[in-house]
């Protein structure tokens, strides 16, 4: 009996990475019928991760978040709700644990999905270095929840801390932001600008609002040149955002930071942006051979120690030919590998080999909300150049536009900048709920 059952590709994780392969495979490959493709996320929604800064902040305008379910229909792939547990390679079978609701009643039971050819593409999370207190008292910004409940807590503090209080004695709300790369530079840019639109709305106080930024290094933003990191150091600082650059955090507390040299920094909120990790279950997965900070080793085609799982993104340990380590985890990264390993998938499916992944860098640039953008742009006819201001402000949202372009097409991708910069000249420009 001929069972004719088609190649079935499931995807694990609906970032940058993954919703881009599963959209460009089931336009290519599920549309026609050629495969079952199967997208499993432990949410319903997908944000653009360098975006998660503005979603914290409460300024992200909320048709910004992209429906799985909703994607899956338009783009003829299946989407599943749940988050992977565990990996069975002899039966080709991915595991996905019960979702429950916020009062522990089950939704959705254990689930299995068996694989033909498997794609992690689940991410990474925020690398604590088992510092003590972390866990317990910061905030992190690795996923659109986490996000959300930071946007919350922070204006539910505003709120607390300044409304009905005597301006005369009340006390500065402070927030302090551990690691200066992009997202904690961006975040303190963005949470500068919050406080000034939220005393449009009524809440003078808040521009007292103090925030600092907490650095073992003794430069922010090592991903850019020396010239913009300063440039970018002096700006923040213009806004009146302390830093602490060369302070290494050893131990937090509900109270605030405890740094190397025995000072104490006080805060209110506190954030964690201080480097990342793929999940620390990654390491037991089946024996699928991971480094140190579990991230799943790969070859130039982008597959795992098994032929028949690859992984992309945050997740993936690549390495970069010609230079000291891997392929950093950018969305650029995360969007190229989406490509390479789409063609692979197809091809794999004709008979023909695979795509070897060639990593090309076109730049770094960080957005310090309305202040300035600044970054550096790398090319083969132009070498590298430094850019700020307008120019790299365009520059940086292209590669917004690039991924939404990735996920909508151009069409619908042009009527949503239309519609957004609508809502935005209408609706309050930040989320106060």
């Amino acid at each position: 009996m001929q069972t004719n059952e088609k190649h079935k590709i499931v995807i694990v994780g609906g970032g940058a990475a993954g919703l881009e392969l599963a959209t460009t495979l089931g336009h290519k490959l599920g549309k026609k019928g050629l495969a079952d493709i199967t997208l499993i996320d432990a949410t319903t929604t997908h944000i653009w991760k360098p975006l998660l800064h503005e979603v914290a902040a409460g300024t992200l305008d909320e048709s910004e978040q992209v429906e799985y379910m909703a994607q899956a229909h338009r783009s003829h792939f299946q989407f599943r709700l749940g988050k992977m547990e565990a990996l069975d390679r002899s039966q080709k079978t991915v595991h996905v644990s019960p979702t429950f609701n916020d009062q522990g009643e089950e939704l959705i039971p254990r689930r299995s999905f068996r694989y033909d050819t498997l794609v992690m593409a689940i991410g990474s999370v925020s690398n604590t270095f088992n510092i003590n207190g972390v866990d317990k008292h910061c905030l992190f910004l690795d996923t659109t929840r986490q996000a959300f409940k930071f946007q919350k807590q922070l204006f539910e503090s505003y709120l607390k801390n300044y409304i009905g209080k005597d301006k005369a004695t009340v006390r500065p709300l402070s927030i302090a932001i551990v690691g200066a790369g992009a997202t904690g530079v961006e975040l303190a840019a963005q949470l500068h600008e919050v406080t000034n639109v939220l005393a449009i709305y009524g809440l003078q106080e808040t521009s007292d609002v103090k925030l600092t930024i907490i650095e073992a290094a003794t430069q922010l933003l090592p991903a850019l040149p020396g010239k913009l990191a300063i440039a970018t150091q002096q700006q923040l600082i213009k806004l009146g955002v302390n830093l602490k650059l060369g302070r290494r955090v050893v131990e937090i507390n509900e109270a605030g930071i405890a740094t190397h040299d025995g000072e104490f920094i006080e805060a209110d909120i506190k954030v964690w942006a201080a480097g990342i990790k793929a999940p620390d279950w990654l390491k037991e997965l089946d024996g699928l051979a991971t480094n140190h900070i579990n991230q799943l080793l790969v070859d130039d085609t982008l597959k795992t120690s098994d032929d028949d799982i690859y992984a992309i993104g945050d997740c993936a340990a690549c390495q970069w030919p010609g230079h000291p380590g891997n392929v950093p985890p950018r969305a650029q990264a995360a969007h190229q590998q989406a490509t390479a390993v789409g063609k692979t998938l197809i091809n794999r499916l004709k008979g023909q080999p695979a795509v070897k992944f060639v990593y090309y860098d076109y730049g770094s640039l960080v957005s310090l909300g309305k202040y300035t953008t600044v970054g550096n742009l790398m090319g083969n006819l132009m070498g590298t150049v430094s850019i700020g201001g307008f120019i790299a402000k365009v520059v940086y949202l292209s590669l917004y536009k690039m991924h939404q372009v990735a996920i909508h097409g151009y069409f619908r991708t042009a009527l949503l900048t239309l519609s957004n910069a609508f809502r935005r000249s209408v609706y309050i420009k930040i989320k106060m709920h």
